[in-house]
């Protein structure tokens, strides 16, 4: 692992400091009183090479800007019906923090179907999320910790993973390439609970292709993950795929208020929205808002051949196994 040190920040800080008025001011937007710590964000993500960093740094200012990310979260998706389609379909919440304090984001990823809104919903969705988190949340917790907290943990529940999940995977190549170039070094760890045999299987032969920083990070548990997870985090803080009594995705409530993180209904969600609606009042007041989908320019990227062959070789021998080598012909992998 690459050790940042002061020297390295010291030169990215002089590098930042010839930056033109426009870039400084959306990384000020982006790094909420901690540029240091923004800065070895990128440095982790570029291995420790400060020109590569730099270059990486300066690109997302430049997208940021263009796209007019530091206003996105006054960019209300509209109508309410619609908004609560795309929760419904790109299951996607947070459910509490760890004993650390990091924020703890539950990914429904077996049964998301990102079938009800065009991609740009969903982008724009995904974005308005990171950036909530990012400008929202952590610096709160950092508020109330008393340190900078600037990563988050994410679970990820397989129920209900099928080969037609894989219709999605240009969608998600493309959600994945605006964390990876946009919000590095974000998740300290992501969990995958409840996985199905088509998940380990597709995982054995994928999970050599990744780069060594990305694998560390992923942990694969047992079942739902309870027992694990509940040594860094508090069960009231569990996602509710990962509670005994609500295995896989079933929805129930607490105190009147549902525990399911993925629904519109849920505390962190209906707080968002509250932002967000808040925040386009105070735009509106000054300036007329664009109605529709806030389109995002993202990156033309295609999921990596490697990837993409091992799991085609993979999902054909579970179809040869179980009869099932039709379906598979239906699968688009390129999203096309």
């Amino acid at each position: 692992m690459v050790v940042i040190t002061e020297e390295m920040i010291k030169q990215f800080e002089t590098l930042m400091d010839k930056a033109d008025e426009p870039l400084k001011k959306t990384f000020q937007n982006m790094h909420n009183g901690y540029p240091k710590e923004n800065l070895v964000r990128f440095l982790k993500a570029r291995d420790g090479n400060l020109a590569n960093a730099h270059k990486m740094l300066v690109d997302c200012l430049y997208w940021r800007i263009q796209n007019e990310i530091d206003n996105i979260l006054a960019k209300p998706i509209n109508p309410s019906d619609l908004c609560r389609a795309i929760r419904d379909s790109q299951l996607i919440g947070m459910s509490g923090y760890s004993k650390e304090g990091l924020p703890v984001i539950a990914v429904g990823a077996g049964r998301s179907t990102f079938d009800k809104a065009s991609i740009h919903y969903y982008v724009q969705s995904h974005i308005q999320l990171n950036e909530y988190r990012d400008r929202v949340i952590m610096p709160n917790v950092t508020k109330k910790f008393g340190r900078y907290i600037g990563t988050c943990i994410k679970i990820l529940d397989m129920t209900g993973l099928k080969i037609s999940a894989l219709n999605q995977i240009k969608l998600l190549s493309v959600i994945t390439a605006i964390d990876d170039l946009n919000y590095p070094e974000r998740t300290k760890t992501y969990y995958i609970v409840n996985a199905p045999y088509i998940f380990s299987a597709c995982w054995k032969v994928v999970r050599p292709l990744l780069q060594e920083r990305t694998r560390k990070k992923v942990q694969v548990l047992s079942g739902s993950g309870r027992d694990e997870l509940l040594k860094i985090m508090d069960y009231e803080s569990l996602p509710h795929f990962c509670r005994r009594e609500a295995s896989g995705s079933s929805r129930n409530s607490v105190n009147g208020a549902t525990s399911d993180c993925f629904s519109l209904d849920h505390p962190f969600h209906q707080q968002l929205y509250s932002y967000v609606k808040e925040q386009s009042a105070v735009v509106r007041s000054t300036a007329p808002l664009r109605h529709g989908s806030f389109h995002v320019d993202f990156p033309e990227h295609d999921p990596d051949p490697k990837i993409v062959q091992a799991i085609e070789s993979e999902f054909q021998k579970i179809g040869n196994q179980n009869g099932i080598c039709q379906s598979l012909e239906k699968v688009k992998l390129n999203g096309d």
